[in-house]
C-alpha cells in the first residue's frame, strides 16, 4: 500500500504541488483579512461606545453562531441575486476573513482585557490621549498574550481551506483521472498532515520568540 502511495505522489506532484501553493495563499490572505476585521471588533468591544460595541457583538456571533459552509454558500450563491459576483478564490477569501474575524476578535478582546486597567490609568496619568495608550501601552503586550490562541486559528485556517474547495477540489479531479480515490484522498491527508505540523512549529517558534518574561505570571497575580 505505501508503495503504491509514493507511486502515485510522484505521478501527481505536480497537481497536488499547485493545489497546495493555492492553500497557502488563501489561508495567509484570510488571516490577513481576520486581523483587519477582528482588531477593530476586539477595540470596539473593549473601549468602544454603545453602538459600536453592539455592532461589533453582532458581527462576532453572527459569523461564530453560523457554519462556515452556509456563509460561504451565502457568499458565492447567494450575493449574485444582489447583483454581486465573486470569483470562487475572492468568495472563499472573503468568507474565510469574515469569519477568521470574529473568532480572532475573541481572541484580542481576551488578551486586552488580560493587561489590566491599572496600565490605562498610568498611561493617561503621564499625559497620554486615550488613543496612544492603547497603541504604545496596551496593545504590544496584548498581542504577545494573543499568540497562543492566535497560532490555533493559523492552524485551523489551514483545514478550513479543504472546505472550500483547493487541495480538496484538485484531489477530486485526481481522483475522477486515476479512478483511485483512496490514493488520492490520503495523499492530501498527507499533505495536511505536514503543513499542519509545519505551522504548528513555526507558530511556536515565534511565541517563544515574542514570550515576554514575567508578564504572564504578572497578569495571572492581577
Amino acid at each position: 500500500m505505501l508503495d503504491t502511495l509514493l507511486l502515485f505522489l510522484q505521478r501527481t506532484a505536480p497537481e497536488l504541488v499547485q493545489g497546495t501553493k493555492i492553500t497557502l495563499q488563501l489561508a495567509l490572505i484570510a488571516l490577513s483579512l481576520g486581523i483587519l476585521f477582528g482588531l477593530p471588533a476586539a477595540l470596539a468591544r473593549v473601549y468602544g461606545g454603545v453602538i459600536a460595541r453592539r455592532l461589533a457583538i453582532g458581527y462576532i456571533e453572527l459569523f461564530r453562531g453560523t457554519p462556515l459552509l452556509v456563509q460561504l454558500f451565502l457568499v458565492y450563491y447567494g450575493l449574485p441575486d444582489l447583483g454581486l459576483t465573486f470569483s470562487r478564490l475572492f468568495a472563499a477569501s472573503i468568507t474565510l476573513g469574515l469569519n477568521s474575524g470574529a473568532y480572532q476578535a475573541e481572541y484580542f478582546r481576551g488578551a486586552i482585557q488580560a493587561v489590566g486597567s491599572g496600565q490605562m490609568v498610568a498611561a493617561r496619568a503621564v499625559g497620554m490621549s486615550r488613543l496612544q495608550a492603547i497603541c504604545y501601552i496596551i496593545l504590544p503586550q496584548a498581542l504577545r498574550l494573543a499568540l497562543p490562541a492566535w497560532s490555533n486559528e493559523a492552524v485551523s485556517m489551514i483545514k478550513y481551506t479543504a472546505v472550500v474547495f483547493l487541495i480538496a477540489g484538485q484531489a477530486k479531479i485526481l481522483a475522477g483521472r486515476y479512478f483511485n480515490p483512496i490514493e488520492v484522498y490520503l495523499s492530501v491527508a498527507l499533505i495536511y498532515i505536514f503543513l499542519v505540523f509545519v505551522a504548528t512549529q513555526i507558530m511556536g517558534g515565534i511565541e517563544r520568540k515574542m514570550r515576554t518574561p514575567g508578564l504572564e505570571m504578572e497578569i495571572e497575580r492581577h
